[in-house]
């Protein structure tokens, strides 16, 4: 007779743990944080790891200016799994924070400050202003630091890499020098993109586009006469086209201050034009009837529309006709200066979309306006035409005497272009009122647009010429190449992921102009050159020596301190060089970091491994990181690059505070934590643009709720695992599927992680876990490892499996979220240092069993029916637990008959009992469409009820000992109180 008072729940196997199901992550990740840095986890790792091969990602240095964003996260989250999955993967994966320090942005704050306190930036000596900037940036160093470290950010955050440190500002100067001394560095005049507002100019990467409403004009550009040489036919007269005399060519354009740096009109050899007439207008101002004029036909009755204007076309006029036409300045009799030709030139930028088919080209204010004018330059200055560019507006947006009539020269003063807040100046209505009073408007309107604008001030932008400091893009480097051969060679021979990265790169590079590399600006590394009034560089080791020794120990401010001409030139300060003022754009600092971290430091090496950043960085740091070592090493500092999207909210829309729809990373971890936000990285298209909001932040809680309840569980019933290991082949089929499964997933993680593939191993791990542990092996196995005797092998194999699974998956997700990971393999191994110096787990070859897995297939096809039949049973509450049914099981199938041959198939379907029979299934038996030849009819368990498993069997009573619990029950009991673990 057995002892009533048995507590046969303490009899059991059952999960014990003190890893909470609730995770409290916000609370409880900082503790790991402060325990990371009380081990110095990132030293050990450096000592563990010194003699394997090193992995470098290179920090693309985020700004130190501001708390970080969404994009920050994003970014430093991808980056921190990589290293630490190639750490744990047999490498010495080092990561090195690093921070952009010089530029506007901080300039800009400072002078904020200044203005605020009603001081003038222009009376503080330079070095004071650029040392409050270092303080500024400094500051905010210290505070990025903490939030990087706060999402698991692991990296050497006690030796970072700063754009602004002195060794880092000589190396950047140093640089400079390199392209200065090799003759690629050149003083030029070309339209660059300049901010009236900021007083620099800009390069693209420093330009966002939005919405404006801008004037748009259509400019009437007399004919003037016939050029026989541009003709190319000296046959050819004035008289064969004397139907042109007196007609007008017809420009269009959206910028009317442009007007006066006009010097040409382009055309395209492949749009037809015509000869038109005017035969009626309602217009107040402009062409009047018997008014001739010239469009591309594809445009012609839209421009005439637009005019209120009626008309006919007279002929059609032939791109020979056109390259032997000269035009007169549409300003010509104003001001004094536009007396000058203005020729037709052929232009492949010139379309028919929109516009007239004809472009007012003006070299001083476009790219392809100066472009398409130096592609001509012989051939003008030919013809007997000036082509020198002028500079019609200056650095505060005032034209000048090159502007005659609108500049110095204007009663009331120069008119302006933008003022210092960013608004439209008079420009614009004064050009078009002298257009209008010499009768040279076609038509004038308004037009919705997009125009660039600096993403610092937010303001627009204008083109104007300005002297500048330039690297040759096409300069032979003295051994065939040049800078953009060079650049697109190393392209091909980079990995992109994704792809496309690749083919955007490459057509920037193969359509950028010579690179900018000056700002007029004082928060920076300076162009550190000397020139003489032609802007030829002085060429002088020694006196580059003494730049590059006093960077070294004082930094950049050594070369705007009081007497640095003189010091620097020594012997030849009597002589008229000129010392540059100009600093050096960020980029070019950004993008020289790898000579200052991954050449200097020898922790790590180069060219990088990786550079992984936003997209715009095509355009940014890939860019100029690209630039800049090509023309100094004539290579990549990098072997990939990878690309990633940017985050939006959950419409779809740009987040921005004006909207209310941002998401900071501040909330998401004060809410719920890192892991969080990590898991929706890992299990986010980072390759492209993102989505994330409450209800997205939402459905990875719940997704990381259910994964963590898995990691408790094997957590909890290893607790009472002893450490035993069965030989792989005495095991049985089940544990040794699931070490199949742990064999194939091995495959998909490294796969994954060497493709960067985020996304494809977050989710084959969630669903494993879900699918085939919660829902499956575990459920199976509850039974033996809850109730088997001690001795049971069933039970300690189970055991010996969960054992594998949690130590593989607990590291292959230990990049992916390293605080729950750390909880949970320290809960495992209190010893231990920390699951992130552990290594992935290698999988022996036998695990792998393809022929074994083919057959559970089948096995949990037919399972599946059973369980879809139980599950109808349980609604329509005939049975509560599945243990009350033994179903019938027909099969017709025989492959799938004899996959069962061997197993305790209740057992697998958690059922007291089953029976198997060949054959068809009668009328009423469930099925599913999808598993052929198996139906199941419900059926009740016969025998008794287990007090102790639940189960029905036969033999409960069958042992006096233990007369309300099975046999099997009953020799665990006798097993447990034998070793006097059975409690009364």
């Amino acid at each position: 007779m057995s002892d009533t008072r048995i507590d046969y729940s303490k009899t059991l196997y059952l999960p014990q743990t003190n890893f909470p199901m609730r995770a409290g992550l916000p609370q409880r990740e900082p503790l790991l944080v402060e325990r990371w840095e009380q081990i110095n986890l990132y030293k050990k790792l450096r000592e563990q790891s010194k003699d394997r091969p090193l992995y470098v990602l290179h920090d693309g240095p985020p700004y130190a200016n501001g708390n970080i964003h969404i994009g920050h996260a994003l970014n430093k989250i991808l980056k921190d799994v990589i290293t630490r999955s190639f750490q744990m993967r047999g490498y010495n994966s080092n990561y090195v924070p690093g921070w952009d320090c010089h530029g506007l942005p901080i300039e800009w704050k400072i002078e904020e400050k200044y203005r605020a306190a009603g001081k003038n930036k222009d009376e503080v000596p330079i070095n004071e202003f650029r040392k409050e900037c270092r303080e500024f940036a400094t500051s905010w160093i210290k505070i990025q630091s903490e939030e990087f470290k706060r999402l698991a950010i692991l990296g050497d955050f006690e030796n970072p890499y700063t754009t602004m440190n002195f060794h880092a500002e000589a190396r950047i100067a140093g640089e400079l020098l390199k392209f200065a001394t090799s003759g690629q560095l050149y003083r030029g005049s070309k339209p660059v993109m300049w901010s009236v507002v900021e007083r620099t100019a800009l390069a693209e990467a420093e330009v966002e586009y939005h919405d404006v409403e801008s004037d748009m004009i259509w400019v009437k550009f007399p004919v003037l006469g016939v050029n026989a040489l541009a003709w190319g036919n000296a046959e050819k007269s004035f008289s064969d086209i004397q139907d042109l005399s007196g007609a007008f060519v017809v420009i269009w354009t959206t910028t009317p201050w442009t007007i006066p740096g006009n010097r040409a009109v382009a055309y395209s050899p492949r749009i037809e034009y015509g000869l038109y007439e005017v035969t009626a207008a309602e217009n107040d101002f402009g062409p009047r009837p018997g008014e001739k004029l010239i469009f591309a036909d594809k445009l012609a009755a839209e421009c005439f529309a637009k005019a209120k204007l009626e008309f006919k076309r007279l002929r059609t006029v032939s791109a020979e006709e056109l390259a032997g036409l000269t035009l007169v300045h549409p300003l010509k009799g104003f001001g004094g200066g536009y007396e000058f030709t203005v020729p037709l030139i052929a232009g492949e930028h010139v379309t028919d979309d929109a516009g007239t088919g004809f472009v007012h080209t003006a070299p001083s204010h476009g790219r392809e306006d100066f472009e398409a004018w130096m592609d001509h330059a012989r051939e003008l200055e030919a013809r007997g035409i000036d082509t020198a560019i002028p500079f019609p507006v200056d650095d505060a947006g005032f034209y000048t005497k090159d502007a005659p009539g609108f500049g110095p020269d204007r009663e009331g003063g120069p008119a302006r272009v933008i003022d210092d807040n960013g608004k439209k100046g008079d420009a614009n209505e004064a050009v078009i009122k002298q257009l209008i009073a010499h009768d040279r408007l076609f038509a004038r309107g308004r037009l919705k647009h997009s125009y660039p604008h600096s993403w610092r001030s937010k303001k627009p932008v204008i083109f104007r010429n300005t002297p500048q400091w330039f690297v040759y893009m096409d300069k032979d480097l003295g051994d065939g190449t040049t800078l953009r051969s060079r650049a697109l060679k190393a392209i091909d021979e980079t990995r992109f992921v994704p792809p496309a990265g690749q083919t955007r790169l490459r057509a920037m590079i193969e359509a950028r102009p010579d690179w900018v590399l000056s700002r007029q600006r004082a928060w920076g590394v300076p162009i550190c050159v000397f020139v003489d009034e032609d802007g030829n560089i002085l060429q002088d080791e020694a006196v580059n020596k003494r730049i590059l020794d006093a960077f070294e120990v004082e930094g950049a401010d050594a070369w705007f301190a009081e007497g640095a001409r003189e010091r620097f030139l020594g012997e030849r300060a009597n002589e008229p060089w000129i010392q540059v003022r100009d600093i050096l754009d960020v980029w070019f600092d950004s993008g020289s970091t790898h000579t200052f971290t991954l050449e200097d430091r020898p922790d790590l090496k180069w060219p990088a491994d990786i550079y992984l950043e936003g997209s715009d960085q095509h355009r940014g740091w890939f860019h100029s990181s690209l630039l800049e070592s090509c023309g100094t090493r004539g290579r990549a500092p990098y072997d990939t690059v990878i690309t990633h999207g940017f985050t939006m909210d959950e419409q779809g829309k740009k987040m921005s505070k004006s909207l209310g729809n941002t998401v900071t990373p501040q909330d998401v971890i004060k809410e719920s934590g890192a892991d969080i936000l990590r898991l929706w990285v890992m299990t986010t298209d980072y390759w492209e643009d993102q989505r994330l909001g409450k209800s997205i932040i939402q459905t990875n809680i719940d997704a990381y709720r259910k994964l963590r309840n898995t990691i408790r569980w094997m957590l909890g019933t290893l607790a009472h695992d002893e450490g035993e290991n069965l030989p792989h082949a005495e095991l049985p089929e089940l544990e040794r599927l699931m070490l199949h499964r742990l064999a194939e997933l091995d495959e998909v993680v490294r796969s994954g992680y060497d493709a960067f593939d985020f996304k494809r191993i977050a989710r084959a791990l969630i669903d494993f876990m879900n699918v085939e542990l919660s829902a499956f092996y575990f459920d199976v196995r509850k039974d033996a490892l809850y109730c088997d005797a001690p001795s049971s092998k069933r039970r300690k194999a189970a055991l010996q499996t969960v054992r594998a699974i949690f130590d593989h998956l607990t590291t292959w997700l230990a990049p992916m979220l390293p605080f729950t990971m750390e909880e949970a393999w320290l809960e495992r191994y209190p010893q231990a240092l920390s699951v992130h110096a552990e290594q992935f787990r290698v999988v022996p070859a036998e695990w792998r069993d393809d022929v074994l897995a083919e057959k559970w297939r089948k096995v949990r096809a037919v399972r599946r029916v059973v369980t879809g039949a139980l599950e109808l049973e349980r609604a329509d509450k005939r049975i509560g637990s599945s243990l009350e049914a033994a179903p019938v099981v027909y099969i017709s199938d025989k492959s799938l008959s004899d996959s069962l041959a061997g197993l305790d198939f209740s057992e697998i379907c958690i059922t007291s009992g089953i029976t198997i029979r060949e054959g068809e299934a009668p009328e009423g038996a469930f099925t599913l469409p999808e598993v052929k030849g198996v139906g199941v009819v419900p059926a009740r368990a016969t025998g008794k009820k287990c007090a102790r498993s639940w189960r029905y069997t036969e033999d409960v009573g069958s042992d006096p000992e233990f007369p309300d619990v099975s046999a099997r029950d009953a020799e665990a009991l006798r097993e447990l109180k034998a070793l006097g673990r059975l409690e009364a």
